[in-house]
């Protein structure tokens, strides 16, 4: 069992998530109301662009305990799979085709800084950060290619997939 999975058994009542990148913990405090309304929000609006019997599935999943390549652990506001992870009981190792990362005040540096190369670097095809507060929407993938955009902005991910931010 993970040192993460150990600690967050041990003092479930902390009111800090806690996530370890590279080999460095960190805490973060409980997402706030404002936090899970714009995760739910862009949940609600993820589709397939297409809908033949080969196309992604949009699997998302809020706040998932995964392992990456690497051993880091982490868990992403939202993750995006085009087939749903196997492991259902026990953290996720299967790498998300897409991530949404939503600003918390304070938590900024943990977002731009460290998330987002971090999942560019373990192969996720779309990262997306979200900021509530100035509204900008950060779309990278590991290619490069990176555009700034005004929320609401649609964004097509590689996977197949549409989001609203």
């Amino acid at each position: 069992m993970s040192t993460i999975k150990l600690l967050e058994e041990r003092f479930p009542d902390s009111g800090v998530k806690l996530e370890r990148v590279n080999g460095i913990t960190i805490w973060e405090a409980h997402p706030v109301a404002l936090h899970q309304e714009n995760i739910f929000r862009i949940q609600l609006s993820l589709k397939a662009i297409s809908q033949d019997a080969d196309s992604c599935g949009c699997h998302h999943y809020a706040d998932l305990s995964m392992r990456f390549p690497d051993g880091s652990e982490k868990r992403p506001d939202i993750a995006i799979f085009c087939q749903p992870p196997q492991q259902t009981e026990e953290v996720v190792t299967t790498l998300p085709d897409a991530v949404i990362e939503i600003i918390s005040k304070g938590y900024e540096a943990k977002d731009y800084v460290i998330s987002l190369p971090f999942y560019l670097t373990q192969g996720v095809k779309d990262v997306v950060v979200y900021n509530p507060y100035t509204k900008e929407v950060l779309h990278c993938r590991p290619d490069g290619k990176h555009d700034t955009l005004i929320s609401p902005a649609e964004i097509q991910f590689v996977c197949g997939c549409m989001v609203t931010v």
